[in-house]
């Protein structure tokens, strides 16, 4: 059995009401001076927190520039706001480019290391400041992960993964997750549920990981549609909300692999966000491996409900036709036909997602650019 690193907050905090404790934790800690990463539509909700912090004699500065899937740049903007401010500790709350802003900016406040030298893997070597994330979308799993992403100056996706980049705390409150719309709660939650998919059917899957992988697959895929036909149904927030810090979990040690590889160029060219980019090609990728090796993508199935079949790539099929219909349930789109992404364009996309070495190198079947193009054929 290969060695396994599990890196998870020190503080981890889940279930309804739990930004109440957040509150009670940051005022016993002493800081003074937090920078607080968060979005418009939080306003009204974070509210009475944020003046109960201000009465303990906490100084809090709000930046809510992050409003789509953050770039560099938008990282450079918030990060001089933050020393500029002088803070003593940053918080994040909101969905997943809102955490990994904060998540970068909290390392490189204080961090001797240039932007440069931190992209990539395991680059980043230190963080000094106090680090706190609050999920309020049950979808990237960032507040328990290593890793942020980014998108630079030509477009690309590009990676920071630290231990370093692994809050001090997080707080998972599922009643944050209450107003979200019904397509941003269905393609969050397909993201995370495919966080954990991956994981399991990962080439470098573990057995430490497959417990919190499968789970997650079980819980979103039998909750994800309740929590988008009635977003205040608290248990099915929860229940989605517990399988997408699972798929969180899963990031650190194992990661994913072909779904999100293929995904991002989608984000790049045609501004898709990240989760339904995930959701359109979650199936198709299933079925491309599937050809290479039905066994993990067996059990897979087994856990989404299909009955057994008489051969492994059987059952592992009946799986896929089960996570389509999850996605069409919840009101995705379920083929690339469907959204703005032109057939024209599929070279170039299956160029650029073979270039994600860095995910392509877990998946258990190797793509090459003519597969990633067979594979966004099939998903038009």
């Amino acid at each position: 059995m290969r060695e396994i690193v599990i890196l998870n907050p020190n503080r981890v905090v889940f279930g309804e009401g739990s930004i109440k404790r957040f509150v009670s934790d940051f005022v016993e800690r002493g800081l003074k001076r937090m920078f607080l990463l968060t979005i418009v539509e939080l306003r009204s909700v974070l509210s009475p927190f944020i003046e109960e912090l201000k009465s303990q004699g906490i100084e809090i500065v709000i930046d809510e520039s992050i409003v789509g899937e953050p770039t560099f740049d938008d990282f450079e903007n918030v990060l001089l706001k933050a020393k500029a401010f002088e803070a003593d500790s940053i918080v994040g709350i909101g969905g997943g480019s809102v955490l990994d802003v904060a998540k970068l900016v909290a390392a490189q406040l204080k961090n001797s290391q240039s932007l440069e030298e931190v992209k990539g893997i395991g680059n980043l070597k230190e963080r000094k400041t106090h680090l706190v994330c609050i999920p309020t979308t049950s979808g990237t799993g960032s507040e328990v992960s290593p890793n942020a992403i980014f998108v630079n100056n030509q477009g690309e996706k590009i990676g920071v993964i630290s231990p370093y980049l692994v809050p001090d705390a997080a707080y998972i409150d599922p009643v944050l997750s209450v107003s979200l719309p019904k397509n941003i709660t269905a393609a969050t939650g397909i993201d995370a549920l495919t966080h954990c998919l991956e994981a399991y059917t990962n080439k470098f899957a573990h057995p430490f990981v497959d417990l919190y992988a499968l789970e997650g697959v079980r819980i979103i895929a039998k909750y994800l549609k309740r929590a988008c036909d009635d977003g205040a149904d608290i248990e099915a927030r929860s229940q989605v909300a517990l399988g997408s810090m699972y798929g969180g979990m899963c990031l650190g040690p194992v990661n994913t692999a072909a779904v999100h590889a293929l995904s991002y160029p989608l984000g790049v060219e045609y501004h898709i966000p990240h989760g339904l980019s995930n959701a359109l090609l979650l199936p198709y990728v299933m079925e491309f491996n599937i050809e290479a090796d039905a066994s993990r993508y067996e059990r897979i199935a087994e856990v989404l409900g299909a009955e057994k079949k008489s051969n492994p790539k059987e059952t592992a099929l009946e799986g896929v036709k089960i996570l389509k219909q999850l996605i069409a349930d919840c009101g995705l789109p379920i083929s690339l036909r469907q959204t703005a992404v032109k057939e024209e364009s599929i070279a170039k996309l299956a160029e650029e997602a073979v270039k994600v070495q860095r995910l392509l190198k877990n998946n258990i079947r190797e793509i090459a650019v003519d597969d990633a193009v067979a594979i966004y054929k099939s998903a038009f």
